[in-house]
């Protein structure tokens, strides 16, 4: 299968890091994985596109990675907040489009913010797979993966579906996959009937096949 063109780059494969790079290549996304630590990239070798031992504290070393060309970087780094902030800083300093960064707590993170990172992720609350879901689709609020093979999403109602009544869109025959709910305003429509039209301002709750929630994702 043909890599898709979105381009995604983790600094730091602690168990946080590792989720994000791994959720994305298994979501046919390019990925290259850096850490300092020798022994966690040798372990990480099989699960990522790339994956190379680096210091990303000094510039030359994320010029030579070609840092720069990715679309977006997330900096996992956990432990060591130096490290982390002189990360940032580079990246910023060098044009990185995207920054997320994982930050160790909220005073922490207000630092990020002001360093300029665009999105400021915390471990405890945020699971790497659901960060890294949102990374490449935008609409989607809330990823829960129940089982390897069964996920649940809520999402902002994909334009292609706007109009269609729930039985038009076919989902379920499509990509095996049900809407549950719907959002409207204040209201929920729980459960919705097969002739509910979609609105553009609704919130669709989605359970499903995993692989189908994902295709559910890159409609626009």
């Amino acid at each position: 299968m043909k890599k898709k063109n979105k381009q995604f780059a983790v600094i730091g494969l602690g168990r946080f890091g590792k989720s994000v790079a791994r959720t994305l290549t298994n979501m046919d996304y390019e990925v290259l994985a850096i850490d300092s630590n020798e022994e966690r990239v040798q372990g990480f070798s099989d699960e990522v596109t790339h994956v190379v031992q680096a210091d990303t504290t000094e510039e030359e070393t994320l010029k030579a990675l070609g840092i720069r060309n990715f679309d977006v970087v997330v900096v996992a780094i956990g432990e060591d907040v130096q490290a982390n902030t002189l990360t940032v800083l580079l990246l910023k300093e060098l044009g990185v489009k995207y920054i997320v960064a994982k930050a160790r707590n909220m005073l922490h993170g207000k630092m990020l913010v002001k360093l300029g990172v665009d999105r400021v992720v915390y471990p405890e609350r945020d699971m790497g797979q659901r960060v890294a879901h949102n990374l490449v689709a935008t609409n989607v609020m809330e990823y829960i993966e129940l089982s390897p093979n069964l996920t649940m999403v809520e999402v902002a109602t994909p334009r292609i579906l706007v109009g269609k009544t729930l039985a038009e869109t076919d989902l379920r025959a499509k990509y095996k996959v049900n809407v549950v709910a719907i959002k409207r305003g204040e209201d929920v429509i729980v459960p919705p009937v097969p002739s509910e039209k979609i609105l553009d301002e609704d919130i669709l709750f989605v359970v499903g096949d995993t692989k189908g929630i994902h295709k559910l994702e890159e409609l626009d």
